[in-house]
C-alpha cells in the first residue's frame, strides 16, 4: 500500500469514527430529551452561606457515574460558579441562565472520585444528588459533580449538607428491645 492509500484509509476511519460519535449523541440527546434542567433563580431573600468557583464536570443517572444524561445546559463540562443558600444550590456555569436546586429537590450531597472522565483525588469532587422534572412530571434521581477550584470538596459538601433537613431517627420512645440486661 502506497502512502497515499494509507492516509486515505486513515481520513476514511477517523470520518466513519466522527460519524459514529455525532450519532451516538443525537440518540442520547433524544432519550434525555424529557429531562428538564432547573433553569431559575434562588428566591427572594435566600441567604448565601457559602460560594466557590471550579469545574461542572457531569450529570450522571444516579448511581451511575459513567452514565452521561444530556439534559440541556448540563450536558458538557464547564467552568460554574457555585452559590449554596439555605433555599437551594446555584449553579452558573459559563453561556447558560442560572440553575437552581431548591432544597425540596435535593436528595443528598456526597463526596466522590470518579465521574465519567474525571479521576481525582479520594473525596476530591462534591457529587449532589437531586431529582429532575420529566416533561410528562415525572422525577428521575440523577447526580450532579463538581469539582470545586477556591474551596474544598468537603466544604461545599457540608455546605450543602447543613441546609438539608435532617434525615429521620427512629424514635427511641417506640423502638422495641429484644433482650433483657440479666
Amino acid at each position: 500500500m502506497t502512502r497515499e492509500g494509507a492516509l486515505l484509509v486513515m481520513i476514511g476511519v477517523t470520518v466513519v469514527l466522527l460519524g459514529l460519535g455525532v450519532l451516538a449523541w443525537r440518540r442520547r440527546t433524544r432519550r434525555d430529551s424529557g429531562l428538564l434542567a432547573p433553569v431559575g433563580e434562588l428566591p427572594q431573600g435566600a441567604i448565601p452561606t457559602l460560594t466557590a468557583s471550579g469545574f461542572y464536570v457531569a450529570t450522571t443517572r444516579h448511581g451511575e457515574a459513567l452514565e452521561r444524561l444530556a439534559i440541556t445546559g448540563l450536558g458538557f463540562r464547564s467552568r460554574v460558579d457555585v452559590t449554596v443558600t439555605d433555599a437551594g444550590v446555584a449553579l452558573d456555569l459559563v453561556g447558560q441562565p442560572r440553575m437552581t436546586l431548591a432544597l425540596d429537590r435535593i436528595e443528598a450531597a456526597t463526596l466522590a472520585t470518579v465521574a465519567i472522565d474525571r479521576v481525582v483525588e479520594p473525596g476530591g469532587l462534591v457529587c449532589v444528588t437531586w431529582r429532575a422534572r420529566r416533561s410528562d412530571g415525572t422525577d428521575e434521581l440523577v447526580d450532579s459533580y463538581l469539582r470545586p477550584q477556591d474551596a474544598s470538596a468537603r466544604a461545599v459538601t457540608d455546605a450543602i449538607a447543613a441546609t438539608l433537613p435532617a434525615a429521620p431517627t427512629p424514635d427511641s420512645a417506640t423502638a422495641s428491645t429484644t433482650g433483657t440486661d440479666a
